[in-house]
C-alpha cells in the first residue's frame, strides 16, 4: 500500500488560508479521484477539496473549524501499492494507470510518465488553479507553461482539466491562435497591495447591557469576516462620494423591445446589470487613474480590467465574484457573465479564483429599492460605484421648439473613491463619463 497525502491547494493569488468547515469523509471511507473529502472557507467562499486519487482515508489532520495554511497536508489517503509518499514529491501515475487514447496520444502520456519519474517539475505550484500529476507531465513534456495551461477549458468536475481536456488541446494547439502573454505587476507587487488593509485598531468595546428578554445571537463566520474587511477598509482609504443622476430612458425602451428575443436566442434574461456593467468598463478605459491599487507609496496601474460585480448569498450576505477582462466582451457576452456569477453566488457555488483579482466594484443599492448609497471600498481597489433604483419622475426635457415637462426614467449613480489617491475632479469626471454612456445608449442597437 501507498499513503497519498491530500494538500490544500493554492486556490487564488492573494488566498494563503483556509478554514475547515465540514468533513465529507470519515476515516475508513473508500474515496474515489475527484470525490470531495471536506469543506473549506477562504476569506467569502465555501468550497469542495476533492481527492486526487483513488484509496481509503485513513488518516485526519486537522479538526472542524482548524485554520490550514496553503501546502498543508491535511489528510492521508491509502492508495494501492507500494511504498510510501514523500511530502515533497508528486504522485506518478505509470503506464498500466492509463486508458484509452489514440497511438499517438498514449504515446504523449506514456513520454509525460517517463519524465515525470526522471524529475518532478514544480513549474505549476504557483498555478491557482488545480491540475492532476499526470496533467502537469503531459504540460511539461509539450511544452505548455502556466499561463497557457491556464486558457484551456475543463470539463471535469468544477472546470478541472482531465487528460482528455489537454490532449484535446494539444491536437489544435497548432492552428490556434497564439495566447498573449501576461503583463500583469510583478505578482509580488500585486500579493503586497492585497496586504495594504490594515487591522482594526484595538479599542475597548462598549459595555452592553441584556436583560431577560434579549435574544443573543452569535455572529457567522461570515458576518465577522464582512465586519472586519468594512471596517478595515474605513480605516485605510478616505471614503469620498460624488453622485450623478442618470437619464436611462432610452436603455429602458431597449430592453424592454428586446429582451424576448434575446432570451429566446440566447437562452438568457438580459438585466441592466451588464448594459451598466459595460458602461463602467468603457470609462475605466477612458480613466485608468480609476483602475489602480496603492501599495504603500506606490501606485499600481492594473493592466487588466476586472469589474467586482457585489452579489447576494442565499444567507442574504454579499458577495463579490469577478467579470474578468471585462473590457474585452460584448454586451452579450457579458450578460452571460453576469448570470452565470449570479445565479453560482445563489446557490453557493463560486470558487475561491471566481472573486480574486477584482479591479474596481459594482454593487446594485437599487434592487432593495435604495435610489442612492454610499457604498465602501472593495479593498485594496481604489473605488466602488453603487447603482440606484430606476425611477419613474417628472423632467425637463429641452427641445428646439422648447421645455416642457414629461416622464422620464432616471436613476442615480454614486461614486466612492479613496481620495487618498484620487482627487475630486478626477473621481466625478468618472462617473459622469458612466453617465453620458448610458444617456448615450444607441436605441437601435442590434444585439
Amino acid at each position: 500500500m501507498a499513503k497519498f497525502e491530500l494538500k490544500l491547494p493554492q486556490m487564488g493569488e492573494s488566498v494563503a488560508e483556509a478554514t475547515i468547515i465540514s468533513w465529507l469523509k470519515e476515516v475508513g471511507d473508500t474515496i474515489e479521484a475527484d470525490e470531495a473529502v471536506l469543506e473549506i472557507a477562504t476569506d467569502k467562499v465555501d468550497s469542495e477539496l476533492p481527492s486526487e486519487v483513488d484509496g481509503v482515508l485513513v488518516e485526519i489532520l486537522f479538526n472542524v473549524e482548524d485554520v490550514v495554511k496553503v501546502g498543508q497536508t491535511v489528510a492521508i489517503i491509502e492508495t494501492e501499492g507500494e511504498g510510501s509518499e514523500d511530502s515533497n514529491k508528486t504522485e506518478v501515475p505509470t503506464p498500466e494507470t492509463i486508458k484509452g487514447g489514440t497511438p499517438a496520444e498514449a504515446e504523449i502520456v506514456a513520454q509525460a510518465v517517463v519524465t515525470a519519474k526522471e524529475t518532478v517539475s514544480n513549474d505549476f505550484s504557483t498555478s491557482e488553479k488545480f491540475y492532476s500529476p499526470l496533467v502537469k507531465n503531459i504540460a511539461k513534456e509539450e511544452g505548455i507553461s502556466v499561463d497557457e495551461l491556464d486558457t484551456i477549458a475543463g470539463t471535469g468536475k468544477d472546470e478541472r482539466v482531465t487528460k482528455n481536456d489537454i490532449l484535446a488541446y494539444i491536437k489544435t494547439r497548432g492552428t490556434a491562435q497564439a495566447q498573449p502573454q501576461k503583463t500583469e505587476a510583478p505578482k509580488a507587487a500585486v500579493q503586497e497591495a492585497a496586504k495594504t488593509v490594515a487591522a482594526p485598531k484595538s479599542t475597548p468595546a462598549t459595555p452592553v447591557s441584556v436583560n431577560g428578554s434579549d435574544e443573543i445571537i452569535a455572529m457567522t463566520r461570515m458576518g465577522k469576516l464582512i465586519a472586519h474587511h468594512m471596517v478595515a477598509s474605513v480605516q485605510t482609504s478616505a471614503h469620498v462620494q460624488s453622485f450623478v443622476e442618470v437619464d436611462v430612458t432610452k436603455i429602458w425602451n431597449w430592453r424592454k423591445k428586446v429582451k424576448d428575443s434575446f432570451e429566446k436566442r440566447e437562452g438568457e434574461k438580459l438585466t441592466f446589470t451588464p448594459i451598466f456593467m459595460e458602461a463602467v468598463a468603457k470609462a475605466l478605459k477612458d480613466f485608468p487613474m480609476m483602475n489602480i491599487a496603492v501599495d504603500g507609496d506606490n501606485i499600481i496601474k492594473r493592466k487588466n480590467i476586472n469589474l467586482g460585480m457585489a452579489a447576494a448569498l442565499p444567507d442574504g450576505n454579499l458577495i463579490v465574484p469577478v467579470i474578468k477582462n471585462a473590457d474585452q466582451l460584448n454586451l452579450v457576452g457579458m450578460a452571460k457573465s453576469v448570470n452565470d456569477l449570479a445565479g453560482r453566488a445563489r446557490n453557493n457555488k463560486l470558487k475561491p479564483d471566481d472573486i480574486q483579482g477584482g479591479t474596481y466594484t459594482v454593487t446594485n443599492v437599487g434592487t432593495f429599492g435604495s435610489i442612492m448609497g454610499t457604498p465602501i471600498i472593495n479593498q485594496p481597489q481604489v473605488g466602488i460605484l453603487a447603482l440606484g433604483a430606476i425611477r419613474k419622475v417628472p423632467a425637463v426635457i429641452e427641445t428646439p421648439e422648447g421645455d416642457f415637462i414629461g416622464i422620464r426614467y432616471k436613476m442615480f449613480l454614486s461614486h466612492s473613491y479613496d481620495h487618498r489617491v484620487v482627487n475630486g475632479a478626477l473621481g466625478g469626471q468618472f462617473v459622469k463619463q458612466v453617465a453620458d454612456y448610458l444617456e448615450a445608449w444607441d436605441s437601435n442597437r442590434d444585439i
